[in-house]
């Protein structure tokens, strides 16, 4: 039975489930983001420990296959040194997961600091999608939208 599910993620199920499983809880997120399903689902740890247990997996698949798990600091040392990473699937997938949990705890983050001072949900909507897409760049927007609704701009809240 464990062998079967193994055989079954491969790094491309992996990429398309990733990319699926993400999806309804960023429709919660935009959609029904003050909801009790939205509290208790997605801004907890819920998700978060969803992605690491998938991070974890593929750390643990590498690590079969016999990944350079050293090679990885070569990033450092340059761009060629970060295209030769990407390169390789795994550690395209490992990126891809980190990049996914990040942008999905910011969504998170900024629904949970929204709700602190009532930002209509439809204004909310317009960054969570952005930050879906371009993490940074979403939470710009929000910081933006933010400074309107709380008539101040603090760089430690």
């Amino acid at each position: 039975m464990i062998e079967q599910i193994y055989t079954y993620f491969t790094i491309e199920t992996l990429y398309m489930w990733i990319n699926l499983g993400v999806l309804p809880f960023w429709f919660i997120l935009i959609f029904f983001p003050q909801s009790h399903i939205c509290r208790f689902l997605v801004t907890s740890v819920f998700p978060i420990f969803i992605l690491s247990g998938v991070y974890i997996f593929i750390l643990y698949k590498s690590y079969l296959i016999g990944y350079d798990f050293n090679g990885n600091f070569s990033l450092y040392l340059g761009l060629n040194e970060l295209s030769r990473l990407f390169e390789d699937n795994l550690y395209l997938l490992i990126f891809w997961t980190h990049f996914i949990a990040i942008n999905l705890f910011l969504g998170g983050w900024i629904v949970k600091d929204s709700q602190k001072f009532y930002i209509n949900k439809f204004l909310l909507a317009f960054p969570l999608v952005i930050t879906y897409l371009i993490g940074p760049i979403g939470l710009f927007v929000y910081w933006i939208i933010r400074i309107f609704y709380a008539k101040r701009m603090s760089l430690y809240e």
